[in-house]
Parts: C-alpha cells; structure tokens; sequence
C-alpha cells in the first residue's frame, strides 16, 4: 500500500470497507432472496443501511404440488429511497477497485 494514501482511506476493521462505499453503489445480498443494488447514503455498526436509486431483485422458489416442479418467480422493482434492516443483510459487496 502506498504512504501517499490517507489514514481514512485504509481497511484495519470490515465496517472500514462500507465507509470507504460511502455515496457509491453496492450490492447487498439479503435473507429471503433479496438483491439490492443501490447507493450507499448510511450506515451503522449493525449494517443498518440507508440506500438510494435501489434495484431490487426478490426470487422465490414455489413446488408445484402436483408435478413437484420449481416454479422460480422474479420481481424487480426501484426505490428511490429504502431503509435497510442489518439483521437481513447476509452480504455487502463494495464497488470493484481498480489501482
């Protein structure tokens, strides 16, 4: 890592890569088949996150009970402005870097 990069610009904790995704877009993997892709505006020590200009992806799995068959249903939607709970998010993705 070069010296010329600032103390606020280095990761020592995993919450410093969400600060560091501040006012950028990122990809949020949630329990019950959510995505979210959206700009991050907040966020706070139990991933609570405040996102902007939100796609979101829901897939859900039905059985059809008679042929047993996986029904794979998609809905996506936008949200301009969407409270995120930390509790659901099983993954955050920052943006790609390039050095």
């Amino acid at each position: 890592m070069s010296e010329a990069k600032s103390a606020s610009q280095t990761v020592e904790e995993p919450l410093d890569l969400i600060k560091l995704s501040l006012d950028e877009r990122i990809f949020v993997k949630c329990r019950g088949g959510r995505v979210l892709r959206g700009q991050l505006h907040a966020y706070d020590q139990h991933l609570n996150m405040v996102l902007g200009k939100v796609s979101e992806t829901i897939t859900t799995v039905e059985i059809d009970e008679e042929t047993y068959e996986e029904n794979v249903k998609t809905e996506k939607r936008t949200v301009e402005l969407l409270f995120v709970r930390g509790d659901t998010v099983v993954l955050v993705s920052p943006p790609l870097r390039t050095v």
